[in-house]
């Protein structure tokens, strides 16, 4: 059986916002934060989880995860704040 799987969105110190998938969100967090995550978030710390999303598999998370990079920033913003579906459309 495969393992849950999660994308989640961080908000970084300088305001922008990073999409990621892990197993275990927690864990990934505390390493953007320790600087060890990815690269993009090294010099942005402290980073803050603002939304995540739960996927029966790595290929379903990582698939959501690409759809959710192609969203502009206020998209990501509505699903944050709970304005769009599963989808990204207006809810």
């Amino acid at each position: 059986m495969p393992r849950q799987a999660w994308v989640y969105i961080v908000e970084c110190a300088d305001g922008t916002l990073y999409t990621g998938w892990s197993y275990d969100v927690a864990q990934r967090v505390a390493a953007h934060n320790a600087g060890q995550g990815a690269r993009y978030t090294r010099g942005r710390t402290p980073v803050r989880l603002r939304w995540c999303e739960a996927h029966p598999t790595r290929r379903a998370a990582m698939q959501r995860e690409a759809a959710l990079k192609k969203l502009r920033r206020t998209a990501k913003w509505r699903l944050i704040e709970g304005g769009v579906d599963a989808n990204g459309r207006n809810s």
